[in-house]
């Protein structure tokens, strides 16, 4: 399929359900079908916005294909120790920035609330997404997303994707 053949609100929508996708198996500790957004071979980075604006390599979390996102999950499941929490995402509605044949690229903003054992919730992380979009069969996927974080801190061990 090339996207730059559908109907501009068709790839809108398309956009918006894989994001919507990807915030709810994230909110609902699905972390195993979390890789299922992904090309095979992909870019998962979550930088700091300080880190992104000097155009700074160090990233919080980085990922170059599914699976390593795969390991990511495995690793979160059975070797990392964290506090239990639940995550909860808003999106602002998504800009396409650029569209081609191959691949649109889409912008977003997001804050993620976490709530902890103790019932209190908190914001967590708030920033933007940047995405490359790929279509694989009659599927969008992202190959690349780039998780760009407005805080200066994250006040805990990073476990679960952004």
């Amino acid at each position: 399929m090339q996207l730059n053949s559908l109907p501009e609100s068709e790839l809108f929508y398309r956009i918006q359900r894989l994001l919507a996708g990807y915030c709810q198996c994230i909110d609902d500790d699905r972390l195993e079908e979390w890789p299922q957004f992904f090309t095979e071979r992909c870019s998962y980075r979550i930088v700091a916005q300080e880190n992104a604006a000097r155009g700074l390599p160090l990233a919080a979390m980085s990922c170059d294909s599914r699976g390593m996102l795969h390991d990511r999950v495995v690793s979160l499941r059975k070797a990392n120790i964290y506090e239990v929490h639940t995550y909860r995402h808003l999106v602002s509605a998504t800009v396409i920035t650029e569209v081609t044949a191959d691949y649109a690229r889409a912008r977003s903003h997001y804050a993620v609330f976490r709530t902890r054992t103790n019932g209190v919730s908190e914001v967590y992380s708030v920033g933007s997404y940047d995405d490359r979009i790929v279509a694989e069969g009659s599927s969008l996927l992202f190959a690349e997303k780039l998780v760009t974080f407005d805080t200066n801190r994250i006040d805990s061990l990073l476990a679960t994707p952004l």
